[in-house]
């Protein structure tokens, strides 16, 4: 029997229309998006990732629709974070250079023109792989430099792979908010450019240069159900770290959708539920977990909320969901096993936590308040983002083949 016990949740109690603080998106708006996919289309390897219509399992799990968009497949890097560093890497260049960003397609920001103009850069972040690999390819790309620490417990496999794009990397004994702040050390005082996808006082531009460059998901995404005969999702899991992912795809369907915006949930690993503990707590405030945050899902071992997405995540999701490793595992195992002639999807431990939220939902009586409160039903549409592929291929196996992280 699967142990949902462990499942904690908070509703978000305000309706739509008493949530009176709202949050500004405007930094999301279509112009801003609009020009963000422009760049993004200039990059020689750019294509439009998979979105995956999951036809049978949505018929499994008594819904209307499953889409998972596939990030996977994003550059050639296996996961999502490359769009929100290499769009914060040209606005900084731009800014720099003072002219527009829209001015600077990919192909011109590699000329030597430009590097002469500007010498070299060094880029410097914390990552635990995904984001920093993404910086390292983008200076790289560009002709500059890039320095990256990880957090104690990071996986090998992640570290040599951004030392592949030509990063000098290492894995530190901090958990990831003190790795932060040892990078932004480094760069304060080795004359180097932050660019982390949290935000804290003081630190909030590049921040949302990152989110803005995230935007492009949830852009080809509306689009491709468009495409596909159905207007917008009426539903959406996003997982969370710090929260700068998931405040991107929520903020940029409250620009482009208004009060029609799908319900959403949002969905943490228990050990570094800082949102959730936001949420429990309620004095509108972001709250830190500290200490070590050990699980699976690599990319959502984060303690402190961003000062960007905060607010977003906070005046538009309707339910915070802490979950233990099981249900990403459970995740994993679903998309890679999928029913009748559904794709497969490839997808990581933090990729892969949405899906397995909404199976145990749909699928086990325990959880029906939940389900019910979330107001999931036939005629649920149901938008997922797999943010990463099997970034470290040797737990994807012990999850997948071995059946680590078990449910029960």
């Amino acid at each position: 029997m699967v142990n949902v016990e462990s499942i904690k949740y908070v509703v978000n109690e305000s309706s739509r229309k008493e949530r009176d603080r709202k949050a500004q998106v405007d930094f999301l708006d279509r112009e801003t998006v609009e020009g963000v996919r422009k760049f993004h289309k200039s990059f020689p390897q750019y294509k439009k990732t998979p979105l995956a219509s999951l036809d049978k399992l949505s018929e499994y799990l008594g819904v209307s629709n499953i889409w998972i968009k596939d990030e996977s497949y994003r550059f050639g890097l296996n996961a999502f974070k490359v769009l929100g560093g290499s769009y914060a890497v040209v606005k900084y260049i731009a800014q720099r250079l003072g002219v527009d960003a829209s001015e600077l397609a990919f192909e011109r920001l590699k000329s030597q023109e430009i590097r002469k103009r500007l010498g070299v850069i060094t880029f410097v972040t914390a990552t635990d792989g995904n984001h920093g690999r993404g910086i390292a390819w983008a200076a790289n790309q560009l002709g500059h430099k890039s320095v990256v620490f990880m957090p104690k417990g990071s996986s090998e496999i992640r570290l040599e792979n951004i030392r592949k794009e030509g990063a000098e990397a290492s894995i530190t004994d901090l958990n990831y908010d003190d790795a932060v702040r040892l990078a932004d050390k480094y760069a304060k005082e080795h004359g180097g450019v932050m660019v982390q996808d949290s935000s804290w006082e003081g630190y909030m531009e590049i921040p949302t240069w990152i989110m803005q460059g995230y935007a492009t998901i949830m852009d080809e995404a509306i689009e491709q159900i468009r495409e596909s005969g159905h207007e917008k999702p009426t539903h959406m899991f996003l997982q969370a770290g710090v929260g700068s992912f998931a405040g991107s795809m929520l903020g940029c369907l409250v620009s482009e959708l208004g009060n029609e915006w799908p319900i959403t949930a949002i969905v943490e690993p228990d050990t570094a539920a800082c949102i959730y503990k936001s949420a429990e707590i309620s004095d509108g405030e972001p709250h830190a977990v500290t200490g070590f945050m050990p699980t699976i899902m690599a990319g959502l071992a984060c303690g402190e909320p961003s000062l960007v997405s905060w607010g977003i995540l906070r005046d538009y999701s309707d339910m915070y969901i802490s979950c233990p490793d099981f249900v990403a595992a459970r995740g994993m195992r679903i998309l890679g096993n999928p029913l009748g002639d559904d794709p497969k999807v490839v997808s990581g431990e933090s990729g892969a936590v949405g899906l397995g939220m909404l199976s145990l939902l749909m699928e086990h009586k325990d959880l029906k308040d939940m389900a019910s409160k979330l107001k999931l039903d036939k005629n649920s549409k149901i938008l997922l983002i797999s943010t990463e592929g099997d970034t470290d291929p040797e737990n994807y196996r012990s999850t997948v083949w071995d059946g680590m992280y078990p449910s029960f």
